[in-house]
């Protein structure tokens, strides 16, 4: 991830369900102010200042720095058009396809690891040079033959696994937070 924004590029995070939730939540914390305070820097207060004088101040105090995310579990027309019209497993493939370039990360959270719509989109993201992390359960099914970085919690019960998977992406994102705004 770190290696990722360092080269200006974007995390995408996909999953099914209760990993849908925590694809939103991981997005929440990577675009804006986790534990840190994300001033903007000055050359973005300049330019908001030539495009808008009077009202420089506010925006740029109420902005703060991001590290760009996207949840594709966010795109509902998409996705129940692409369920309908083409094929179920193959929605968050298809908005790999479409917003990955070389050098983003997909996380994919998946309780089993073996969650056919993640396992698709990893598929495409390695194909294209996407770096992928997955958060998985205890066995980590076939994202640990996928992946470039599997994270297995020691847990097998869906909510079990949901609940570890929380604060191992919080520390992920504390980590990359403090990197650039630390």
């Amino acid at each position: 991830m770190k290696q990722c924004y360092k080269k200006e590029g974007k995390v995408l995070i996909c999953g099914n369900g209760g990993s849908t939730s925590d694809s939103e939540h991981i997005v929440g914390e990577l675009m804006k102010g986790f534990i840190l305070e994300r001033k903007i820097c000055k050359e973005h207060v300049e330019k908001l200042k030539q495009a808008f004088p009077e009202e420089v101040e506010y925006l740029s105090e109420n902005l703060q720095g991001a590290l760009p995310a996207i949840s594709l579990a966010s795109h509902s027309a998409l996705a129940y058009a692409y369920i309908n019209d083409v094929a179920p497993d193959m929605v968050f493939a298809q908005q790999v396809y479409g917003y990955a370039r070389y050098g983003d990360v997909l996380i994919g959270l998946s309780t089993s690891g073996n969650s056919q719509n993640v396992i698709n989109a990893i598929k495409v993201a390695k194909a294209f040079g996407v770096k992928t992390i997955g958060l998985t359960g205890k066995s980590g099914g076939k994202m640990v033959g996928l992946c470039d970085v599997v994270i297995k919690v020691p847990e097998l019960e869906t909510y079990k696994v949901q609940e570890l998977h929380l604060p191992v992406y919080h520390a992920l994102c504390a980590m990359v937070e403090m990197e650039f705004f630390g």
